[in-house]
């Protein structure tokens, strides 16, 4: 058996994990369980940026591959796939050599992703559905459409051009947020704040943020805090983009104000959460039969939220039991389906991220009111340490019964 062969086929796996927006412990596992198959002992030390993996030859010579990770991709169905592979090189041990020509159809493959058109429809679907959830009306839902759109050919253009993340961010908020006051003044929207929420969403590192949950779970704590400083940084980038934008809008206009948003009915709000989830489901390139059970998790989730709020009175509690659902949800499918529970949690924790509040709290910086600045801010944080909670606690206890299961039998 050839190890180098071995080694590139494992590295060049775990590469392609990451950069596709694997969890760390995920491409940490491939890599040691397809080596473990060919009985090769090998270290592995992965974190956001870097992976390195070592082994000892058939002579007892290390040898060692080292890979730079550049931007993280979201792309689903490439974690899917290669985590499908990575179990049936375990399971079926081909040569190196055949290995590596399984990996390379595989990637072929892995570039097959949804058409222009269908990305600009999931740009359009995620902010539309989303500021009908956040309470706007069916007008309000198609000027947050036309944002969503510009949100995706700016991030679009710009990564184009390799622009910086953080500067990417910034301008889609900004120019997003100055088109729906424009349109606000104009007339044509009378929510302008469910409309830049909904749109907003698009930019909310939802995948980032539940991987550095799952990462702290199964221990790669450096991960996880590394993933956490870049989601606090990209909020940043968001409320910049959108305050600039806001005190733009109010010199040369008028000062935005909003109506009060609309309370739909549970099963209403739960029906927008599903359509605002189905335009993620094709930003985050999540295919087949699996992806409205992606989209369903999100109308469940926010189900189980309301549920809650109203036997508990308390929004914190109600946020701890639906990420606690989420989770769980996650990782049913997971084993159902047989595909990673990263797909199912990160779309169906969106109706619940605190994209509202972490706007309201900028909103508030802005016009000076710094006390509802300081007490919407701690409660937003509050929320999203909650959802944290609910998540460790929903993954880790699914993950000891599994192992529990697995040595009761």
């Amino acid at each position: 058996m050839d190890h180098n062969t071995l080694l590139d086929l494992a590295t060049n796996l775990g590469y392609e994990l990451a950069m596709a927006g694997a969890e760390t412990f995920r491409v940490e596992e491939s890599i040691l369980r397809i080596m473990a198959a060919y009985g090769v002992n090998a270290e592995v030390f992965a974190i956001t940026n870097y992976l390195v993996v070592t082994i000892n030859d058939e002579n007892g010579k290390p040898i060692t591959r080292m890979r730079r990770i550049g931007t993280h991709g979201n792309n689903l169905d490439s974690v899917e796939k290669f985590s499908n592979l990575s179990r049936a090189i375990c399971n079926r041990k081909p040569a190196p050599e055949e290995g590596l020509n399984w990996f390379d159809h595989v990637r072929k493959e892995q570039l097959c992703s949804y058409t222009l058109p269908m990305q600009y429809t999931g740009y359009f679907l995620g902010a539309a559905g989303h500021t009908l959830f956040f309470g706007g009306n069916w007008i309000d839902s198609l000027c947050g459409g036309i944002c969503g759109l510009l949100v995706g050919f700016v991030s679009q253009f710009l990564g184009k051009w390799k622009a910086n993340a953080f500067f990417s961010t910034i301008a889609s908020a900004f120019l997003m947020a100055m088109l729906t006051y424009g349109m606000h003044t104009m007339g044509i929207t009378q929510n302008p704040d469910a409309v830049n929420i909904g749109a907003l969403m698009i930019l909310v590192p939802g995948l980032l943020f539940t991987n550095a949950m799952r990462d702290i779970i199964y221990g790669d704590t450096n991960s996880g805090i590394n993933r956490i400083v870049q989601v606090a940084l990209t909020a940043v980038a968001i409320a910049l983009g959108t305050a600039t934008a806001w005190q733009f809008a109010s010199t040369i206009w008028v000062t935005p104000v909003s109506v009060l948003s609309i309370q739909y009915p549970m099963l209403v709000q739960c029906f927008f959460a599903f359509l605002g989830c189905m335009g993620f489901v094709i930003l985050f390139n999540i295919h087949g039969h699996g992806s409205p059970l992606c989209a369903l998790g999100g109308a469940l989730t926010w189900a189980v939220y309301l549920i809650a709020q109203r036997l508990s009175g308390s929004d914190l509690v109600s946020y701890f039991w639906s990420a606690l659902f989420s989770s769980l949800y996650s990782e049913v499918m997971a084993r159902i389906r047989k595909s990673p529970a990263i797909s199912y949690l990160v779309i169906s924790i969106f109706p619940i991220i605190p994209g509202a509040g972490a706007y309201y709290t900028m909103n508030y910086a802005v016009q000076g009111e710094m006390e509802l600045f300081a007490s919407k801010g701690m409660f937003t944080a509050a929320i999203a340490g909650v959802m944290a909670v609910g998540i460790l606690l929903g993954s880790s206890g699914f993950r000891m019964y599994s192992d529990w299961k697995m040595h009761r039998i």
